[in-house]
Formats: C-alpha cells, sequence, structure tokens
C-alpha cells in the first residue's frame, strides 16, 4: 500500500527530509518502523526502539499497535516539552 511518510524536529534532520512517500506491506506502525531501520543509512539509529518516539496516523496519536491503511499519513517527531 501506498503512505505519507513526515518527520519532524531531530528525525527530519538525521534523515535529511521532512516527507517522503513510502510503499509499504506493513499493516501496523511497529512493523513499518521495523521495515524502516531495515532500509539502513540513518534510519536505523534514527528511530531506534531504544529512542523515545512520537507517532501520529493521520494526524491522530498512536502508539506502535495502530493500524495502517491505504493512503494514510504516518508521522515520525521526539517528544516535545514546553516551558
Amino acid at each position: 500500500m501506498n503512505i505519507t511518510l513526515r518527520y519532524f524536529a531531530s528525525i527530519r534532520e538525521a534523515l535529511g527530509t521532512g516527507s517522503q512517500a513510502w510503499q509499504t506491506q506493513a499493516s501496523t506502525v511497529a512493523a513499518l518502523r521495523d521495515e524502516l531501520m531495515a532500509q539502513g543509512g540513518a534510519y536505523p539509529e534514527a528511530l531506534a526502539r531504544g529512542k523515545a518516539i512520537r507517532v501520529a496516523v493521520n494526524q491522530v496519536m498512536a502508539d506502535e499497535s495502530a493500524a495502517i491503511s491505504e493512503g494514510a499519513e504516518i508521522a515520525f517527531f521526539p517528544p516535545v516539552t514546553g516551558g
């Protein structure tokens, strides 16, 4: 299925892009994250399991068990603190 990936803040900087079209067979965010890390390059470090990363599916906060559907927009970003 075809989806759109969006990256923000330090993840965008590490990957060198803010968004990309992606074709995936992943059915969940967790499977997609594993698929992206398997690409090598900057992906394994930017999306590493030990890192605190937030995810939104179609602009709604989600956890890694969230389902992915055709045309979805998946956003990855670090936690944000305010003050």
